[in-house]
């Protein structure tokens, strides 16, 4: 409860959330059981390898895939009982950006077409106010106005990714759905465009679900996260909590499978080539802290610490992941190694 003017109120519901949903395909589940929220104002991260489930999960919270069990609401409403009203409101308020511009811009329009469309749709704007309207959309994803009269093929990748956020921008919405929105883009372009989303963040107030497998985009745009395994949310909390310590050996041995640059080559722990297992934990096949009870019984989320974790040896990887252990240790004198060389090279 908050209280506003001396009197008690409930807090208001998040923009977006899924309560246990299960989704999948013909006969097969991808999706098991997750639960999420994304709110205005805060950025949630998904986190996993290719095939975990992420991309699923962001097409049902956007009202394209309808689950087999669980629910996914829009505010405090159901989206499989919302009327076209509410449809239509839901659409203004949830917004995509896919990972390639190139695919998600129509090839036959011009910029300005693309994104006076949603205008058109939503705001009933004459030709003018779109016209005028455009080109401060423009503005604000820092391109010139004049590229509204090209099309796709005439714009760099991210210059397509720019007009992709001006296109969802341009309805005025709580809440971006990004998926990779930066994996085919280079490091540079990247950076502007988190820089981007951050400003929007800021100006806006939008909330955002960024779906990645990228944990630096993850650690600077996401105040929570979860991380995927198998279709399953392995752990989740503080974005922070879950980079500096992890407590799942998935999370762990994704975070030290980022290279460093001065430091030895990456070492993926356990087999990164076996699929995940049928019976037990999904991860244990990969997992070198894996025991006898592991085959026997699947973990379930359970809060250890600061985090939520689907893990029975998670204590034993969180205090494995602590500060002052070995591991982190030789993390920390690579980390001062590769400053040191940056700084010789820097003097010379």
């Amino acid at each position: 409860m908050t209280r506003v003017n001396g009197t008690d109120q409930a807090p208001e519901p998040p923009v977006l959330s899924a309560e246990r949903v299960t989704l999948g395909y013909g006969g097969t589940a991808v999706v098991h059981d997750v639960s999420l929220t994304v709110g205005a104002g805060g950025g949630v991260g998904l986190i996993g390898e290719s095939g975990s489930g992420k991309t699923t999960l962001a097409r049902a919270l956007l009202g394209l895939l309808r689950p087999r069990s669980g629910a996914i609401r829009y505010g405090s409403r159901d989206l499989a009982e919302l009327d076209r009203k509410g449809w239509t409101e839901f659409r203004g308020n949830v917004q995509p950006v896919f990972q390639d511009g190139s695919e998600a811009l129509n090839p036959r329009m011009t910029v300005g077409a693309s994104i006076g469309e949603a205008l058109q749709v939503h705001h009933r704007m004459d030709r003018k106010e779109r016209r005028e309207r455009i080109a401060e959309l423009l503005a604000d994803v820092g391109l010139d106005a004049a590229l509204a009269e090209r099309r796709p093929h005439q714009l760099s990748g991210g210059q397509r990714q720019r007009v992709a956020i001006a296109r969802a921008l341009a309805v005025d919405p709580r809440v971006l759905v990004l998926d990779e929105p930066t994996s085919a883009l280079d490091v540079t372009v990247q950076a502007r465009i988190l820089d981007l989303l951050e400003r929007l963040a800021a100006e806006r107030g939008l909330g955002y679900l960024l779906i990645s497998h990228n944990l630096g985009v993850v650690a600077r745009l996401c105040h929570t996260a979860h991380v995927m395994f198998a279709g399953r949310v392995v752990e989740s909390g503080a974005t922070l909590d879950l980079l500096t310590r992890p407590a799942h050996p998935y999370t762990l041995a994704l975070r030290d499978a980022v290279p460093r640059i001065g430091g030895e080559p990456p070492k993926p722990a356990g087999r990164t080539e076996a699929a995940p297992a049928t019976t037990g934990c999904p991860f244990r096949l990969r997992c070198p802290f894996a025991v006898d009870r592991c085959q026997e019984e699947a973990p379930r989320l359970k809060r250890v610490g600061t985090r939520n974790v689907a893990c029975h040896r998670a204590k034993t990887v969180l205090e494995l992941s602590a500060p002052g252990t070995p591991v982190e240790a030789r993390r920390r004198a690579r980390l001062r190694r590769s400053r040191g060389l940056w700084r010789r090279r820097r003097r010379r």
